[in-house]
C-alpha cells in the first residue's frame, strides 16, 4: 500500500477542519494544539511550524467557519437573494454542529484583544454579505442575525439539529416559532 503525500496547503485544511472539531468541543481556552495534532493525525510541533501559536490556529478555525458561512450564502443567493434564502442556507449549515459552535467560541473569546478584532471583522464582513447580497436594510440585518445567533445558540446547546436532545416545553414551544425549521435541519 503506498500512501500519498499531502501537499502543504491539504494539509493546512486538515489541520484547520482538526481545529474546527477541537476547539468547537472545547473552546478556545480548553483546547491545546496537542488535541489539534492528534485529530489531524500529525506531531504537535508540525501544528506549531504551520500555525506558530494556538492563537492563530484557533482564528484559522474561526476564519474558516465565517468563509464557509459566506461561500454558503453567496451560492443560496444565485438561487434566492433574499434573506429568506439565505436563511435557508444557514439552516443547512445549522446541520452541521461544529462549525456555528465554532463561531460561538470565537464570539466567546473575542474578549482577548488579538483575538476580538478578527472575529469582529468576520462577523462584520457577515453581516455586510448579507446586506449586499438581499440588499436588506440594516433594521433588517439585524433581525436576520437575531434570529440566527437565536438558532446557533439553540443548535450550540443540541436543542436542534442532528444531535438534539429529547425536547423540554420550552423548546418544542420557541421551535415551534421557526416555520419549516425541521426540514432546514435534514
Amino acid at each position: 500500500m503506498t500512501r500519498t503525500r499531502l501537499t502543504a496547503e491539504e494539509r493546512q485544511a486538515q489541520l484547520i477542519a482538526a481545529a474546527v472539531t477541537a476547539f468547537s468541543q472545547s473552546g478556545y481556552a480548553g483546547t491545546t494544539t496537542d488535541q489539534v495534532a492528534r485529530l489531524a493525525g500529525v506531531s504537535q510541533p508540525y501544528v506549531i511550524r504551520l500555525f506558530r501559536t494556538k492563537q492563530e490556529l484557533f482564528l484559522a478555525a474561526v476564519q474558516h467557519a465565517g468563509d464557509r458561512i459566506e461561500a454558503k450564502w453567496r451560492e443560496a443567493a444565485e438561487r434566492d437573494p433574499s434573506l429568506g434564502g439565505l436563511g435557508d442556507a444557514y439552516g443547512e449549515l445549522l446541520a452541521q454542529p461544529e462549525l456555528v459552535t465554532m463561531l460561538l467560541h470565537g464570539f466567546a473569546a473575542a474578549g482577548d484583544p488579538a483575538i476580538g478584532d478578527p472575529v469582529r471583522a468576520c462577523f462584520g464582513r457577515l453581516y455586510e454579505v448579507v446586506r449586499e447580497l438581499t440588499g436588506a436594510t440594516a433594521t433588517e440585518a439585524r433581525d436576520f442575525f437575531a434570529v440566527g445567533m437565536l438558532l446557533t445558540c439553540l443548535g450550540a446547546m443540541r436543542v436542534l439539529g442532528p444531535d438534539a436532545v429529547p425536547p423540554q416545553p420550552w423548546s418544542a414551544d420557541l421551535l415551534g416559532t421557526f416555520e419549516g425549521l425541521d426540514k432546514k435541519m435534514s
